[in-house]
């Protein structure tokens, strides 16, 4: 059994790579209650353990190179995100496990053997286990860059 921090990490992490892939190259303001929906404040207006959590992963991203920012804007959202050049990269490039449609176009092929294809798949499909796979291949991938 997964613990559930980690699953929401890896979950958190993909939605916010999968936004500002959409985006790139424009900069993007990332608000938390995207990410993970709306948390309630508690009753003296401090945020939940889980927007506390989403937070923490929009900033580790940036502290471990997947993405840049210029500001916070108190605990609600990142400033002027992009991607940076190396994870754009590595959401561009192959996965290791290709797919297996021959009768596809070459370009069709290519495109759906890439992280950022392998990633929203896994978004689509609401499978913690998928995302976290998709996320731990790219994050290997970009250890390796």
């Amino acid at each position: 059994m997964s613990d559930i921090n980690v699953d929401d990490f890896f979950k958190d992490a993909a939605k916010v790579l999968n936004q500002l892939y959409g985006m790139f190259p424009r900069r993007h303001t990332v608000f938390v209650e995207d990410i993970c929906g709306f948390e309630e404040p508690d009753e003296f207006g401090m945020p939940t353990d889980r927007h506390l959590a989403c937070l923490g992963t929009l900033l580790w991203l940036g502290e471990e190179g997947f993405l840049r920012y210029e500001d916070v804007i108190r605990q609600e959202a990142i400033d002027l995100a992009v991607l940076t050049g190396r994870c754009f990269t590595a959401l561009c490039s192959p996965t290791t496990c290709q797919p297996a449609e021959e009768a596809l176009p070459e370009s069709v092929r290519a495109e759906r053997s890439t992280h950022i294809y392998q990633l929203r798949g896994a978004l689509s499909a609401k499978s913690s286990t998928t995302v976290r796979a998709a996320m731990l291949e790219l994050m290997s991938t970009m250890d390796a860059r």
